[in-house]
């Protein structure tokens, strides 16, 4: 049969090619396609947002999440309302970006530049000299996967998206009126009386059957599931690790002293003192114009009396922090403080005052009190530091090197991790009982990629090491399963006790509820309630303890029906029963707590008119999300 198939191939081909080309004349090929980055999850302006893209960002927001806060717990970082919230973000993106390019903003090579070299990271890249060292820039940027141009091309984009709510929120305030009125309704207080009905109380009367504990079991098997799990072997490159074995020539740590003892011995460090006379955000041009010329009279007087200056600080100055020490800041070094009041600083002599520096918290007047050098250090004593440095500095080019060779070879001879390991003089480290979820204390095993990589369903058929993956700057790492154990549901006589223990929990919550809910009729009926607390005087701002939910409950009580009665399920804790006996006005403030009361809340009026804003933009772009958002979670508390 195969021989004659194989005489008759140019028929067979002309057939199918008679078949095929119309379906691609009609269909289009890309009919035929899969788009490799997924189905589309939302749609901007037009343009799709694919699952891969949502994948991708998550990946990314999780990953600075957990640079940023080491002991978060990862579960939160991937729950369904993280991610989903990556979704809502990502969208945002791109609904300011479509903004920006529909209203045609530009950012200028000048603004790139300047944005660049506020950049914390690319800051610490620049050579004694004030030059950036661009081989260590390219390298920084390589490591995540960029290049230059397509980094400042992404700083250039989030400029133009920055600028699309700029005017909007430099714009916004709020009249102090409409902020007192609101602030003392959201701060007012109430009066309460609060009885608890715990769930422990009445866990002694639940005594399930057996019968109960199999239909418990049965019911929600997915309770007892033990996770899919896998024993896995890994090997780490680390520059980190190469330092200690990298040998150094006495001449070249010498020549390295001479060219960086003024880098290497620290940051020159100023002491300052200052005036400020802030400006309320939102601010009219006219109100702003009052605070500059005050300032200025302040300014005159201080540079005709300069021994005056810590007087006139104490007087004047509205910064509650300095103004009792005379204006004093004590020493700093640069990035301490905002650029346009740093680069002020660093431009006086010694005793000299500055003009009206203007910064986002109003308008400063500074005197440079003294500049602080660090002694320089001999050779000698700097040599720890220096050998440290520079062995830090050949490893991370070793790396670099190794980078390249490491991928390789894990790809070529991915069925067992030796090559690499001797190749590189790496240790094979282990693992057992690895999850799918990252946990904190698992090291390069705790990064959502590497795991993601390494429970792909290839990765589990065929046990091959994972590509290198970058789990931290400087650091591969390379992973395969050596032993995979699929999820499966534990058998009633291995969870018996907490199949036991969750069905008391649930009875007896069920039992607290309905002894609460009792006393709630009770108390609507205008009968007695057992257990009643003492009268607690309750606010947002002063809680007495009270759960929030509770609060809540107490503070959205109706006020024009006193008392009022309201009942509150704290799930698996009990109930509570509030009665609210009297509403009561906000305690009065000083004076400059109600100044800055007023500033945070027009802050808030201007982000909740961003939000709008966005709202209406989103409108605009036609935005689609096509995923369902994740179900509220379970209340632990609903009012009744």
């Amino acid at each position: 049969m195969f021989e004659s198939i194989r005489n008759r191939k140019q028929i067979l081909m002309a057939v199918l090619l008679i078949l095929i080309i119309p379906s691609f004349v009609l269909v289009g090929i890309e009919g035929f396609t899969p788009d490799p980055r997924g189905a589309p999850v939302a749609q901007v302006d037009g343009q799709d947002i694919t699952q891969v893209d949502w994948d991708r960002a998550h990946q990314e927001q999780s990953q600075r999440l957990r640079q940023a806060m080491p002991t978060i717990d990862p579960a939160m970082l991937d729950s369904p309302e993280a991610r989903f919230a990556t979704l809502e973000h990502l969208v945002r993106q791109r609904v300011l970006t479509a903004a920006a390019q529909a209203y045609r903003l530009h950012i200028s090579d000048q603004r790139l530049a300047l944005s660049l070299q506020e950049h914390e990271v690319i800051a610490g890249l620049r050579r004694p000299d004030g030059t950036l060292d661009v081989e260590a820039y390219r390298q920084l940027l390589a490591r995540q996967g960029l290049t230059p141009e397509l980094f400042e091309a992404q700083v250039r984009a989030e400029l133009a998206q920055i600028q699309v709510l700029q005017g909007l929120e430099g714009s916004s305030f709020a009249p102090e009126a409409v902020a007192k009125i609101a602030l003392n309704a959201f701060f007012e207080q109430r009066q309460v009386r609060v009885a608890s009905f715990d769930a422990r109380d009445h866990a002694a009367d639940v005594v399930p059957s057996d019968a109960e504990i199999q239909a418990f079991y049965d019911a929600n098997l997915y309770l007892f599931q033990a996770p899919e799990q896998a024993d896995v072997e890994f090997v780490v490159l680390d520059a980190n690790a190469l330092a200690p074995g990298i040998a150094l020539a006495e001449t070249d740590v010498r020549a390295y002293y001479e060219q960086n003892i003024e880098r290497l011995a620290g940051p020159q460090e100023r002491r300052a003192s200052h005036i400020l006379l802030s400006v309320a955000p939102g601010a009219t041009a006219a109100d702003k114009e009052q605070v500059r010329q005050r300032a200025s009279a302040l300014l005159t007087q201080v540079r005709q009396a300069p021994q005056t200056f810590a007087d006139v600080a104490r007087a004047h100055s509205q910064d509650p922090g300095s103004a009792v020490n005379g204006g004093d800041l004590g020493y700093f070094s640069r990035g301490a403080m905002v650029k346009p009041f740093e680069d002020a600083v660093f431009a006086l002599q010694q005793g000299g005052i500055s003009e009206l520096v203007e910064t986002d918290f109003g308008f400063h007047i500074i005197k440079l009190v003294d500049i602080r050098t660090p002694p320089r250090r001999s050779f000698e004593q700097m040599r720890p530091e220096l050998e440290a440095d520079l062995r830090l500095q050949q490893a991370q080019r070793l790396f670099t090197q190794s980078m390249e060779p490491f991928s390789n070879l894990v790809y070529e001879q991915g069925e067992s991790l030796a090559p690499v390991a001797e190749r590189f003089g790496l240790t094979i480290q282990t693992a057992r009982a690895v999850t799918r979820q990252p946990r904190p204390d698992a090291g390069v095993l705790a990064h959502e990629g590497l795991l993601n990589a390494l429970f792909a369903p290839d990765s589990i058929a065929q046990k091959r090491a994972t590509e290198a993956i970058e789990t931290a700057p400087g650091q591969l790492v390379s992973a395969r399963i050596v032993q995979h154990t699929a999820a499966r549901t534990q058998a009633l006589t291995q969870v018996r006790e907490q199949v036991r223990t969750r069905l008391v929990a649930q009875r007896a919550a069920e039992l607290a509820r309905a002894a609460g809910q009792a006393q709630l009729a009770a108390g609507k009926a205008g009968q007695a309630v057992a257990a009643l607390s003492p009268v607690l005087t309750v606010s947002r701002e002063h809680t007495q303890g009270l759960s929030r939910p509770v609060l809540t409950a107490a503070l959205s009580a109706n006020p024009a029906q006193l008392p009022a009665w309201v009942g509150v399920n704290m799930g698996e804790q009990g109930y509570v029963v509030v009665k609210v006996e009297q509403v009561l006005a906000r305690q009065p403030r000083e004076p400059e707590a109600l100044r800055q009361e007023v500033q945070q809340y027009s802050q808030w009026w201007s982000a909740a008119e961003s939000l709008a804003y966005l709202e209406t933009l989103k409108a605009r772009f036609n935005v689609q999300i096509k995923v369902a958002p994740p179900p509220p979670a379970t209340a632990n508390a609903a009012l009744q």
